[in-house]
């Protein structure tokens, strides 16, 4: 029986330096899960970095290896409401005890790393020393490993990725990772491994010149979406979309994925190879991708708090954008998959992310966009302060500000159904970080009665 419950453990966890301030160093992490046995090399990985799509490619990966008969684990971040999403085995957030269990199983050598350094480890670090331990205790067969940030430094790459995969890289956290998405690429570069399969999505030219550079270095096999593999064709359909994807070892006709977007689409096509690169690596396991096996795979795909629709009537849309790249795609996708007349919009943002570029990507498809604030005060942008960033955007007659989140959502609420009477089918997006969809999402998806958070 542990003596700590997991409120303890988790006010333990962000006591630590927060996932948002870095140190690029391998060092504290690398000598924790040494003193752990390095419980990373128990199993091969999948490894994703990317600026955007990385958490839904690694869910379809999973869900399609898991259908392919493994048992997996995944680990990826930011969560959305309970930090325990971001640690699955077999696609499910392992026990609060069984967080807790992770926790109390590695604490002793915590002071000892945190001893030894000049920094202690961080909540990340520790994160991921847990996730790894969490895969091997299991055990699993593969374990599918999102980067928290950028790659070479990350506290994922003490793991090497039998296959690596880089969603489309744009410019996210620039103060830490770069000003333009060459030099974002070479950090992103450092998960591709010797030896190993590097799946990429598709890419600027000069951003795949750096990762086709570095998997030459390092003698690593590549497939390229728009080469080696892609989208073949895709059409609407009820609840998502059609596809027909070419991958490393065949063509694969007629799968429906339940998500929309053309992105989403891009996003199972490299789900796709990443999976044919791992399960045909050896003669033993040649043939194993199928239709029928992604047919299978991709119904049971899903992706929280990605253009997930948490209501109707009038519907609401929760989205995690949270940069100009991500923001491009959400209008594009929302104006493709539902005719909203008209859209009001929710924003709450980070003030260290490109909130002006987010703004002007929604400005064309929101008639009104509310301001409002998320609970992560140390970081989010104040809703006045992103109100007047509005008004030069949407012009003052467009934009309300409402403090508190709840009010925000009552209020567009609101607005989309008193409009919708003259106008058509109004519509609600709540988008402008991980930390607003969530907190929204958390208020308006009704939990199965006795599920823990």
């Amino acid at each position: 029986m542990s003596d700590l419950s997991f409120a303890e453990v988790s006010a333990r966890l962000q006591q630590r330096w927060p996932e948002y301030k870095i140190e690029p160093t391998l060092e504290r992490v690398r000598r924790l899960v040494e003193l752990l046995g390095d419980p990373q090399k128990a199993y091969p990985v999948v490894h994703l970095t990317g600026t955007n799509g990385k958490t839904s490619t690694a869910r379809m990966i999973d869900t399609l290896l898991r259908e392919a008969g493994l048992r997996t684990g995944r680990f990826t971040s930011p969560h959305l409401e309970s930090v325990r999403e971001r640690i699955t085995l077999d696609g499910e957030p392992i026990s609060e005890q069984r967080f807790v269990e992770a926790y109390e199983e590695i604490a002793p050598y915590l002071d000892v790393v945190d001893a030894e350094q000049e920094h202690p480890l961080t909540f990340f670090e520790v994160m991921t020393a847990m996730a790894y331990s969490v895969f091997a205790d299991a055990p699993v067969d593969v374990a599918v490993i999102e980067v928290g940030l950028g790659g070479a430094w990350d506290a994922t790459n003490v793991a090497d990725g039998t296959v690596s995969v880089v969603t489309p890289v744009a410019v996210d956290h620039a103060h830490l990772l770069g000003a333009d998405p060459v030099t974002i690429a070479g950090e992103k570069s450092g998960i591709i491994k010797p030896g190993g399969t590097t799946v990429m999505a598709q890419q600027s030219l000069d951003v795949f010149e750096v990762l086709l550079r570095k998997a030459a270095e390092v003698g690593a096999q590549v497939a390229r979406e728009g080469i080696e593999f892609g989208v073949v064709s895709r059409t609407l359909a009820v609840g998502g979309q059609v596809v027909s994807i070419k991958g490393l070892g065949a063509e694969y006709d007629e799968l429906f994925i339940p998500l929309h977007g053309e992105y989403q689409a891009h996003n199972a096509a490299v789900a796709v190879a990443a999976v044919e690169a791992l399960l045909g690596a050896s003669p033993e396991t040649e043939g194993r991708v199928t239709t029928e096996l992604l047919q299978a795979g991709f119904q049971e795909a899903t992706s929280p708090g990605r253009m997930e629709v948490v209501r109707n009537s009038p519907t609401v849309v929760v989205d995690a954008a949270h940069n100009p790249h991500g923001a491009e795609a959400t209008a594009a996708t929302v104006s493709e998959a539902f005719q909203f007349q008209p859209l009001i919009g929710v924003l709450g943002c980070m003030k260290d992310k490109d909130v002006y570029g987010l703004l002007e990507a929604y400005e064309p498809i929101m008639e009104t966009v509310i301001c409002t604030r998320n609970s992560f005060v140390e970081r989010s942008m104040p809703a006045e302060e992103l109100g007047e960033l509005a008004a030069e955007v949407f012009g003052e007659e467009r934009v309300l500000v409402r403090p508190h989140l709840i009010d925000a959502i009552d209020d567009a609420i609101r607005l989309a159904e008193e409009n919708a009477v003259a106008l058509g089918s109004g519509g609600v997006l709540i988008t402008g970080s991980v930390i607003t969809a969530g907190e929204a999402r958390a208020l308006l998806v009704r939990k199965p009665k006795g599920e823990q958070r």
